[in-house]
């Protein structure tokens, strides 16, 4: 049985948030009048909560059995969603499955049934063929980010999965592009859609144009970064390769950063978006994996080191910067000897790189090996690093509780007094380990 269900003002103010924008509004009024809602929104509008709200205010508290199916194109979108609506406190259960997770962890946490299963198309696909939960029970089918999940390829797993649920009453699909074809077994002929993707050019947005020589793009990759200074930001390449070779080359000059591929473990590309968000690097190196669908903070600039094939990945690379009612500038990395594609416009030259130059992160990770299911709560840990480690309150970065471990930002030049003096301490009757990653 859930908790209390949190008005939305509480949920908000639990959200730090002040209110909702126009697409969030519109898409809640919507969502909960019509059987079917296509929301189509750039990336960073904040449609997660445009569905959450709405899809839990329609959970039923007396119901034990799965109620609500997202489905999602990749792992991080699941966990980014899992964590809104585990802040937003409803009282109601949910559980995220993905692939590169430890099916055995989903069978034990499946055993008490939530009432939201989010997840990736095929994992969804293993727990329904294998009869882990009753599916009659879904009424309300949420298909994020579904641009993303046609593209991938996943139609065949989202036509078995659909099959797996004969009482849906609503279904609700979002996508940051409007130039997908919906497939009939979707069923959303009907669908009133909310288009909020006007060709309106983004005046918060600014494209400059950085000119090189090919010999010579890693230097002025430096000098850009130098140029831009401590601000957040994320270096696109096309490639896990790129990714490495600019990696190294950062390395040398001791520019802190994080890199971010398809090609990496689960549990590193995880760790990576956690030292981003919470300062210990302010660089994401990165392939357009992370143009859209991740739960990164706003960022001044992005650099498109390599420039994508389309004008849909460019858009989508730009929308990480300017969002909403940010200012932003996308850097191209430009090869004198090439001419730019057709689809980038309304660009201006850069031709002097000053030279602010970046700075040491103030802040570095440690480990935690203990989480929620342990019972640990934010304040636990904040309560032992300001109390046992001397921290003060502004010293005391963001903490991050997963199931579990935790992440914990913290001083770079206290990290190792910290470990030696919290190592091995207990947080309520779990003695964990901690150390920097």
């Amino acid at each position: 049985m859930a908790n209390i269900i949190k008005s939305q003002q509480d949920i908000l103010d639990k959200l730090n948030i002040n209110g909702l924008n126009p697409m969030q509004q519109d898409a809640k009024e919507v969502i909960e009048k019509t059987e079917n809602t296509i929301v189509l929104s750039p990336t960073g509008t904040g449609k997660t909560l445009a569905f959450l709200l709405p899809l839990f205010r329609m959970l039923d508290p007396k119901i034990e059995g799965l109620q609500a199916l997202i489905v999602v194109p990749s792992r991080e979108l699941a966990i980014q969603i899992e964590q809104v609506f585990r802040h937003m406190g409803t009282g109601f259960k949910l559980n995220a499955v993905y692939g590169g997770r430890s099916k055995s962890k989903d069978r034990t946490e499946l055993k008490h049934t939530p009432s939201v299963l989010i997840g990736t198309p095929g994992r969804i696909l293993d727990h329904f063929t294998d009869e882990r939960m009753d599916t009659d029970t879904i009424k309300y089918l949420v298909l994020d980010e579904f641009d993303k999940i046609l593209e991938i390829g996943f139609e065949e797993e989202l036509t078995q999965i659909i099959s797996f649920l004969p009482n849906l009453k609503k279904r609700i699909l979002t996508s940051a592009t409007s130039n997908i074809k919906i497939p009939t077994f979707v069923k959303m002929s009907e669908a009133s859609t909310l288009n909020y993707l006007k060709d309106r050019p983004n005046n918060n947005l600014e494209i400059k144009v950085v000119e090189t020589y090919a010999a010579q793009k890693l230097e002025t990759l430096v000098k850009l970064l130098k140029h831009v200074g401590n601000q957040n930001g994320i270096v696109f390449c096309n490639f896990k390769a790129t990714i490495d070779e600019v990696s190294e080359y950062l390395e040398t000059f001791k520019i802190s950063h994080s890199c971010f591929s398809g090609g990496m473990e689960q549990i590193d590309r995880e760790r990576s978006l956690i030292k981003f968000r919470n300062g210990s690097t302010q660089v994401l190196v990165a392939t357009d994996l992370a143009a859209r669908g991740l739960d990164i903070p706003e960022l001044s600039y992005i650099i498109h080191y390599e420039l994508p094939h389309a004008n849909e990945e460019f858009t989508h690379r730009n929308g990480r910067t300017a969002r909403v009612t940010e200012k932003g500038t996308a850097y191209i990395i430009k090869d004198r000897t090439k001419n730019l594609p057709d689809f980038i416009r309304n660009t201006s030259a850069l031709d002097q790189l000053k030279t602010a130059g970046i700075t040491t992160s103030f802040f570095t990770t440690l480990f935690i090996s203990g989480g929620r299911k342990d019972k640990i709560s934010k304040g636990d840990i904040a309560g032992v690093f300001m109390k046992k480690g001397g921290l003060t309150k502004d010293e005391l970065g963001m903490i991050e509780l997963k199931q579990d471990c935790a992440f914990v930002a913290v001083p770079l030049k206290k990290a190792d007094e910290l470990v030696d003096k919290l190592n091995n301490t207990y947080f309520k009757k779990k003695k964990v380990r901690i150390y920097g990653i």
